[in-house]
């Protein structure tokens, strides 16, 4: 006697599934073909850390022949100073970098969100204006500014900054966040007597946790990565973070130490790795959230 309760798998069903098993599998090669060939140099980079440096391009394989890790102990004690000071200078920089534009990056943001004062929107375009200026322009004014200042050779030219509400991506990114929470919970809050310091502090910064870790992760890959500046404005080795600490590997008479270059790359590339995995959720669920996903 037939089942009425399940419907028997027909032909045509099972002819429509073995046809799309081909597709499916081929889709996956390929993006697992395109996965390679876009890990590829980090892979490469990876090896030749490994290998003697007089191998590193006469041997293009992933594989070495033997794992040699004189690189990693030569790069260490390579330069002036130890690796570990350039790690320590920089996450120094990437710390208060991340202190600075969480609080002054909210704090605007709040006020543009939920503050209403006159000229409001031309002020938010303003600042959504510079977003669109490169480094470069502005990198010759700011470099006047902080040497008449006597903050050359310091970190607060690339510190305090960050205390201003000066990254404009930002506040434009808490901004689309806060104005998703309701307002019903400012009217509460106001109802038992809070002031905007109180509504931001208690009421807005604790929802607005995704929007903050994004923040907290884009500011430290960022401010870790930036070579630019940090080169332009520390020219003191002993104030020198990674990026520029990797640049005194390479020797414009062709006596590069490629091997130690990569093997400290790896080095400086971990607290990225380690940064990004750890704030991966939070990540995902703030650019949901913020509607730039």
């Amino acid at each position: 006697m037939t089942d009425l309760t399940t419907s028997p798998t027909t032909a045509p069903e099972v002819a429509g599934r073995a046809g799309r098993l081909p597709w499916r599998v081929s889709k996956h090669v390929l993006l697992i073909a395109f996965g390679v060939v876009m890990l590829y140099p980090l892979l490469w980079m990876v090896s030749s850390s490994f290998k003697p440096s007089d191998e590193i391009f006469r041997d293009p394989s992933i594989w070495p022949n033997r794992f040699d890790l004189g690189n990693y102990a030569g790069g260490w004690t390579a330069l002036r100073y130890p690796f570990e000071r350039y790690l320590w200078n920089s996450a120094v920089i990437a710390v208060l970098a991340i202190v600075g534009n969480l609080l002054s990056c909210s704090l605007a943001a709040y006020a543009f969100a939920r503050l209403e004062f006159r000229g409001r929107k031309i002020f938010f375009a303003a600042m959504l204006g510079t977003m669109m200026l490169p480094i470069h322009v502005l990198i010759v004014p700011q470099y006047v500014l902080f040497s008449q200042l006597g903050w050359i050779n310091t970190y607060l030219p690339l510190v305090v900054p960050k205390f201003l509400a000066h990254d404009a991506f930002f506040i434009f990114l808490m901004v689309q966040f806060i104005r998703s929470l309701p307002r019903e919970l400012d009217e509460a809050a106001r109802m038992d007597g809070c002031g905007h310091f109180r509504i931001y502090w208690r009421i807005i910064m604790p929802l607005s946790v995704p929007a903050l870790a994004t923040s907290a992760l884009f500011t430290f890959i960022w401010t870790w990565n930036d070579f630019f500046s940090q080169l332009i404005f520390l020219t003191n080795p002993e104030l020198y973070t990674v990026p520029v600490a990797l640049r005194s590997f390479i020797d414009g008479q062709g006596q590069s130490a490629w091997g130690q270059l990569f093997a400290m790359s790896i080095v400086g590339l971990a607290p990225i790795f380690g940064f990004f995995l750890a704030g991966q959720r939070y990540l995902t669920q703030g650019l949901a959230t913020t509607g730039l996903k």
